[in-house]
């Protein structure tokens, strides 16, 4: 029985994480990595998960800052940098991808796309991940909520490849092939709309946030659109964990003249339990734009807004919370609910 070849490019949370899990089942797993800090630690002292306060370290078949020549190649190559990197991410691995490889997008928003732009569609595999890691310092990774995976080709094809990275990714959470690739990503797109790009506006976390009326109506408001715009690309949106009905949420013209009608008030019900269960969940891209790093709000609303456009579909809400976060990242604005605030009333006079 030969071993599965892997290469994680990226090896911040998702990836030291998918590093750990697949070595110990036994996979060659090899780790590309610009940030020298990191891959000193892997190095030295292994890709380390906490488990119950303590980590045993796992050992790596490779560390690399850029891949040599001689590599052999790589069945799957597992993409988990930030979106902003991704393509970039996937020209400096695709020479070493088996002719018959799969490269395996986990990035949030539509980089399937992108990447098949790049790889060509056959050889791209999007997985949308249901479970969250942190990385406390270079090497050593916390998995802060449970879950697994869905995995599906964009034409909807279920092949041997497939089948195998599904067995694979076993060893991390359980996974669910989906014929509906679009679906399951649109869905998470309007999700991450609202939790990402509000809580870095908001500077908050989601529990917080979501505490606000107002905040949830504009909640309301990015995942209606969203929504209408993926109905515009015919995609079959997809309920999240099998509960969560983007299609449902997406606000009626009656739902937004009445404020206190009964559908609205059980829309708000809902956004308020989601923040309670996940009340300490804190925007990831705005931890990006405190490192300094370039936030992924083009790969999220800016999809939204950019799609819309192609169709003549307004997108208001959309487009000011991109430019809202941008005018952060550039150090223009603070985050904070006042600004937020300020997002909402500029928004109600668009919507």
């Amino acid at each position: 029985m030969t071993t599965t070849r892997v290469l994680i490019v990226g090896a911040g949370a998702i990836g030291g994480v998918l590093a750990v899990h697949l070595a110990e089942l036994g996979a060659e797993v090899h780790v590309l990595t610009t940030n020298h800090h990191i891959a000193a630690a892997l190095r030295a002292q292994g890709a380390r998960l906490r488990v119950d306060g303590s980590a045993t370290p796992v050992g790596l078949a490779g560390v690399h800052e850029h891949l040599d020549d001689h590599l052999p190649p790589f069945e799957f190559v597992l993409l988990a940098t930030q979106p902003p990197q991704v393509e970039d991410a996937a020209r400096s691995a695709l020479p070493w991808l088996a002719a018959a490889g799969r490269m395996v997008v986990l990035q949030n928003g539509l980089c399937e796309e992108r990447i098949a732009r790049i790889a060509g569609p056959q050889r791209v595999v999007g997985a949308v991940v249901a479970w969250g890691a942190s990385m406390v310092e270079p090497g050593l990774y916390d998995r802060t909520s449970a879950g697994g995976f869905s995995i599906g080709r964009l034409d909807g094809a279920v092949d041997a490849p497939l089948e195998s990275l599904a067995t694979l990714l076993e060893s991390v959470g359980p996974v669910t092939v989906s014929r509906n690739l679009p679906g399951l990503r649109w869905s998470k797109l309007a999700i991450n709309c609202v939790v990402s790009t509000l809580g870095t506006i908001g500077g908050d976390r989601l529990g917080a946030l979501l505490r606000h009326r107002f905040v949830r109506r504009l909640g309301l408001e990015i995942m209606t659109e969203t929504v209408a715009v993926a109905r515009a690309e015919g995609v079959r949106l997809e309920k999240v964990s099998g509960t969560f009905d983007l299609e449902w949420l997406a606000l009626s013209p009656e739902e937004r003249e009445k404020v206190g009608s009964p559908s609205l008030v059980a829309k708000h019900t809902l956004l308020l339990a989601v923040g309670a269960r996940y009340r300490r969940l804190r925007s990831s891209m705005l931890s990006a734009i405190e490192r300094g790093r370039t936030p992924a709000v083009d790969f999220l609303n800016g999809e939204v807004v950019d799609r819309g456009a192609r169709h003549g579909l307004p997108t208001p809400v959309n487009a000011a919370a991109r430019e809202l976060v941008w005018s952060i990242s550039r150090k223009e604005r603070s985050s904070g609910l006042d600004t937020l605030r300020g997002l909402h009333h500029a928004t109600r006079r668009l919507s």
